[in-house]
C-alpha cells in the first residue's frame, strides 16, 4: 500500500550536471529539496490507504457495483506499478524536476475530479489517471534526493527521513481517512490532496532545482511500451487472485502473459543502445540484492495495516476511525525506526541494520499471530503493531540506499523506479497471497473465531517470510557500499 555508512566519494565527476542557478537565485538548501521530495512521497502513499475507509460510503453514493468497488482500489495500483519504471527514466531524459511538476500535478487534478465523480466510470478513471500521476512523481522524489545530498551520512538520514514520510503516509492513511469521511464525506479522501498537492507544486516550482541525464540519450520506446504492459498485466493478475482465486483463467492469463512481456522486455533491453533500464544495473550486487530484499520485505509487511484493520474492525468491533487511531502507535514506531537505522548504520553496515530491522520486524509478526477472538488493545494491537513497524522502518532504509549507492546520474531515476517497483509489485504480490492464505482457513465461516484463526495464519506466514528474507539479506547483501555503476 526502509540507510548505509559513509561512503567514500568517487573520484570522478558525477554524471549528472550540477542543477542551474538563475542569476541572483541562490541554490536551494539541501534540506529544502529533502522536504518537498517528501512532501510527494507523502502523497503518493497516502493515497493508497486513505482511499480504503471510505469505500462503503463511496458504495453507498454512487451505487457501485462489487467490482467496481474492487477497482477503485486497483484502478490506481495496476497504472502505478506499470509506469514507475518508464517514469523514472522520463525524469533521467527530460529532467527530474520536470517530470516532479508533471506527475504532482496529473496527480492533484485526478484527485481533483475523482472527488467531484457522479458516477462509477468518472471515479474509475480518475483513480487510474491518479495511479499514472503517482508512477510519474515518485521516482524523481527518491532521485531529487539522491542528487540533492551527496552519499554518506548525511544521505542516509535524508532517504530515512524519505522512508518515515513514505511509511507514516501509509499508516496514517486509516487514520486520516476515518476522520474525514466521518466529520465530512468520502469525497475529501481525495479532494485533501488538491490543496496540498497545489502548495507543493508552488514550492517545487520556486524552489527545486533542474537536474537530468547527460543529453543525447533517447526514451526506449520499445522497452517503454514492453514493461509498461509486463507490470501493468501482472498487477492485474494479482489483483484478479483476490477475488477469483489463483487456479481461476481470469487470474493465470494476465499472470502468464505479464511473465511473458517481462521475458520480451529483458530481450529488448540486452540490445538495445539506449535501454530504458540497463541490464549492467542488475549486475551490480547492491543493486540485485537490495531490489529483491525490497521485493521479499514488502510481500509481508504491506499486508500488515490491510489485516490489522479487518480485525480491529471485523473481530473486536472497532469503527474505521477507533482502528487507524489504535494503529498511530505503529505509525510512530516505524518513523523511528526509519530515522534510528542512520544512528545505527555509524557503527554498523547496511547489512547488519537490514537484517536486525526484519528479525524485530519477524518477531512482531509471530507475536501477533498469537491474537485472539476477545484481545485486548495493548497486547494485540499495540505491542506486536510497534514491534512489526519498527522493524520494517530499520530495515527499509538501508535498502534503500544500497539500492541507491554508487549508481550514476544518468541511471539514478530509473534506478529509483526500480526501488519503488520492488516494494510496490512485492506488496501488491505478498497481499494477493496472504488473502488467499486467510480464506483457506477462514472459508465461507465468518465468526470472530474463524477470522481470528485465519488472521493468525496470515501473520504467522509474513514471519517466516521475513525470517527467510533476513537470511538472505545476510549472505547476499553487500558488507558495505556496493560496486559501481
Amino acid at each position: 500500500m526502509t540507510t548505509m555508512p559513509s561512503t567514500p566519494e568517487p573520484a570522478t565527476a558525477p554524471a549528472t550536471a550540477p542543477p542551474p542557478t538563475p542569476a541572483g537565485r541562490r541554490t536551494p538548501p539541501a534540506w529544502l529539496i529533502v522536504a518537498l521530495a517528501c512532501a510527494g512521497q507523502f502523497l503518493v502513499v497516502l493515497d493508497i490507504s486513505v482511499v480504503n475507509v471510505a469505500l462503503p460510503s463511496m458504495r453507498a453514493d454512487l451505487g457501485l457495483s462489487a467490482e467496481g468497488l474492487q477497482w477503485v482500489a486497483n484502478a490506481y495500483a495496476i497504472t502505478f506499478a506499470g509506469f514507475l519504471l518508464l517514469g523514472g527514466r522520463a525524469g533521467d531524459l527530460y529532467g527530474r524536476k520536470r517530470t516532479f511538476l508533471t506527475g504532482l500535478a496529473l496527480f492533484t487534478l485526478a484527485s481533483l475530479a475523482g472527488g467531484l465523480a457522479q458516477s462509477e466510470w468518472e471515479l474509475l478513471l480518475a483513480r487510474a489517471v491518479q495511479g499514472l500521476g503517482a508512477a510519474i512523481l515518485a521516482p524523481s522524489t527518491l532521485t531529487l534526493l539522491t542528487e540533492a545530498v551527496p552519499e554518506g551520512p548525511a544521505r542516509a538520514r535524508a532517504i530515512a527521513t524519505w522512508t518515515a514520510v513514505g511509511a507514516g503516509g501509509g499508516s496514517a492513511g486509516g487514520l486520516v481517512g476515518g476522520i474525514l469521511v466521518d466529520t465530512l464525506s468520502w469525497r475529501w479522501v481525495l479532494l485533501i490532496n488538491v490543496p496540498i498537492g497545489a502548495l507543493v507544486l508552488a514550492g517545487a516550482l520556486a524552489w527545486l532545482p533542474e537536474t537530468r541525464a547527460a543529453a543525447g540519450r533517447r526514451l526506449d520506446v520499445p522497452g517503454a511500451v514492453l514493461v509498461t504492459a509486463g507490470l501493468a498485466t501482472l498487477a492485474f493478475g494479482i489483483s484478479r487472485t483476490e477475488s477469483e482465486g489463483w487456479t481461476a483463467a481470469s487470474a493465470l492469463l494476465p499472470l502468464a502473459a505479464g511473465v511473458v512481456l517481462i521475458a520480451a522486455f529483458l530481450a529488448v533491453e540486452a540490445r538495445a543502445k539506449s535501454p530504458l533500464m540497463p541490464l549492467r544495473l542488475l549486475k551490480l550486487r547492491q543493486v540485485a540484492s537490495a531490489n529483491v530484499a525490497m521485493f521479499i520485505s514488502g510481500s509481508a509487511t504491506f499486508c500488515m495495516w490491510f489485516f490489522m484493520t479487518l480485525y480491529a474492525q471485523n473481530v473486536l468491533g472497532y469503527t474505521p476511525l477507533e482502528a487507524g487511531l489504535a494503529q498511530m502507535p505503529s505509525s510512530f514506531a516505524v518513523i523511528i525506526g526509519s530515522k534510528l537505522a542512520p544512528r545505527l548504520m555509524r557503527t554498523a553496515s547496511p547489512r547488519a541494520v537490514a537484517v536486525l530491522g526484519a528479525l524485530i520486524a519477524a518477531a512482531g509478526f509471530g507475536w501477533q499471530s498469537a491474537m485472539s477472538a476477545d484481545g485486548t488493545l495493548l497486547t494485540d494491537i499495540v505491542l506486536p503493531g510497534i514491534l512489526m513497524m519498527l522493524g520494517a522502518g530499520l530495515a527499509t532504509t538501508p535498502l534503500a540506499a544500497l539500492a541507491t549507492s554508487g549508481v550514476g546520474g544518468a541511471d539514478s531515476g530509473v534506478v529509483s523506479g526500480l526501488v519503488n517497483t520492488s516494494r510496490t509489485m512485492g506488496g501488491a504480490l505478498g497481499l494477493a497471497v496472504m488473502a488467499t492464505i486467510a480464506a483457506t482457513r477462514t472459508g465461507d465461516h465468518t465468526t470472530p473465531a474463524a477470522l481470528t484463526d485465519g488472521y493468525a495464519l496470515v501473520f504467522r506466514t509474513s514471519a517466516a517470510v521475513l525470517i527467510a528474507g533476513a537470511a538472505l539479506m545476510w549472505v547476499w547483501l553487500p558488507r558495505a557500499g556496493g560496486d559501481r555503476a
